[in-house]
């Protein structure tokens, strides 16, 4: 059984933290049952996990984006919707915004129609006034 030393996996990481996170990562995923890429040797998958990525039998950039991830909270494409839900939403209260505009620009065309409209029966009703008291006199 050969022993596996930081310095052999170091050199295919960019550092020791980063190792520790990727190690234990696929350390975990060899404990819930996923295959290991080298021989066992009756060696507990912490060991496995670093003798993997010091014989480079499995990609350190898919450990990465595998450890990045499982630790995500949302997906890409769920924050994707939700931006877009977002912007949608945005984009309703603007065209809610626009109409209720329109229908106040609207009524205020309706209420100067409307005080037109008095207006002219009142002059109506005052040359209709006009002309019985001319008529009586």
């Amino acid at each position: 059984m050969a022993r596996v030393t930081v310095e052999d996996c170091i050199e295919k990481v960019n550092s020791r933290f980063e190792l520790v996170l990727i190690a234990a990562h696929r350390a975990r995923l060899l404990h819930n049952g996923e295959n290991s890429t080298v021989d066992k040797d009756n060696d507990k998958p912490p060991v496995i996990a670093l003798r993997e990525i010091a014989d480079e039998t499995i990609a350190v950039n898919d450990l990465r984006e595998s450890l990045i991830k499982s630790n995500q909270k949302f997906l890409e494409t769920e924050v994707e919707e939700e931006v877009l839900k977002t912007t949608d939403d945005n984009t309703e209260n603007v065209d809610l915004s626009k109409d209720s505009a329109e229908s106040d620009i609207k009524s205020e065309e309706i209420s100067e129609e409307t005080n037109t409209d008095i207006n002219l029966k009142e002059d109506k009703t005052d040359k209709i006034e006009e002309n019985s008291v001319s008529d009586n006199i």
